[in-house]
């Protein structure tokens, strides 16, 4: 069975693993897509924090071969999406029961094995059911709706208010659609022309250049207040400082995605603006959130460029996807585990 495993920096090679045993408790489950992210690329370079060697593969979604007999709610032949977060055991709230409320949570390919294989084998509550309704492709967006569902909750803002989105890749993308379904009025900023018509395709009305004339475009668009709550994108590379910036006096900043890359935020200009910050790097205990957003079609998908890959070298398209032009053109490369 094929089994991708990150040995080391840029070692990534396919070391096929015997068939496990499925425990009363635990599903097996045939991997048949997998969403390769900026996050594994992140990983693959080495820069992610992942203790060598381990399974890659964030994002990925199955269908169930065997299930234990005490697997509730989840049965043979059932469409799950593969929880890319579980609860970590180690921490306060999972001590006292309490994992749902976890505090740390582990991520696949960095704090344990990833999907990019043939089957996984675990417990059933680490996968989430999915409705007809929902695509294997959409399915492969639930973390990021996850993690924009989870951002808007923080937030507490009221209807109308406005907030910044800095970076319009695939994760701001989705993240301006959430609040933008939530009745908030999202502004993506990017210097991509590419993904700021992707955020025009979705009806994000306000979509600006990182460019000279963008705080004039932001008093316009605020009525002179600038905004709400602004949230940098970590993987869009684009100048931390412009969360401060475009913020109003005592607000939010935000911090969200997935890949944990190396920035600096403006302390100075924080502490002038009275803003508080908080960070958002996942989308624990969101799942469900998420999955129902998407069966309502809060999110639409159709405007990024898509490729599924039934034949494919891991190494070359982690190598790429760590290319800043390739993060923003906010592409969905799959990898196609079954034929």
């Amino acid at each position: 069975m094929d089994n991708w495993i990150l040995k080391n920096t840029a070692m990534l090679v396919n070391d096929p693993v015997k068939e496990q045993p499925v425990a009363a408790d635990e599903v097996k489950v045939k991997v048949t897509y997998v969403l390769a992210s900026n996050y594994d690329a992140v990983l693959y370079s080495g820069d992610g924090g992942a203790k060598y060697p381990k399974t890659i593969g964030r994002f990925a979604v199955g269908r169930v071969t065997e299930a234990g007999a005490g697997c509730y709610g989840v049965e043979r032949n059932m469409r799950v999406l593969l929880q890319p977060t579980r609860s970590c055991g180690n921490c306060l709230e999972c001590k006292t029961g309490k994992e749902e409320y976890c505090s740390s949570p582990a991520i696949a390919g960095r704090d344990f094995d990833g999907f990019l294989r043939d089957f996984v084998v675990c417990k059933y509550t680490d996968v989430a059911p999915l409705p007809d309704s929902v695509g294997d492709t959409e399915a492969l967006c639930t973390e990021a709706v996850a993690l924009a569902e989870k951002v808007y909750d923080r937030l507490e803002l009221p209807a109308g208010s406005r907030v910044a989105v800095i970076g319009g890749n695939f994760a701001g993308n989705i993240m301006a659609q959430v609040l933008q379904y939530h009745k908030l009025i999202p502004i993506v900023i990017d210097n991509s022309p590419v993904a700021l018509d992707k955020a025009r395709g979705c009806g994000i009305y306000y979509s600006f250049a990182a460019d000279d004339d963008l705080h004039e475009n932001i008093k316009e668009a605020t009525s002179g207040m600038l905004c709400d709550a602004a949230i940098y994108t970590t993987c869009s590379r684009l100048d931390p400082a412009l969360t401060i910036r475009v913020l109003s006096e005592g607000k939010q900043a935000v911090l969200a995605g997935f890949a944990p890359i190396s920035f600096n935020i403006p302390a100075r200009e924080l502490c002038e603006k009275n803003a508080s910050v908080f960070c958002a790097m996942n989308g624990y205990g969101y799942t469900d959130t998420a999955i129902n957003l998407l069966v309502h079609k809060a999110v639409d998908i159709s405007v990024f460029e898509k490729e599924t890959l039934t034949e494919f070298d891991p190494n070359a398209i982690y190598k790429t996807l760590g290319d800043v032009s390739t993060v923003r053109s906010g592409k969905m490369t799959i990898f196609k585990l079954i034929i």
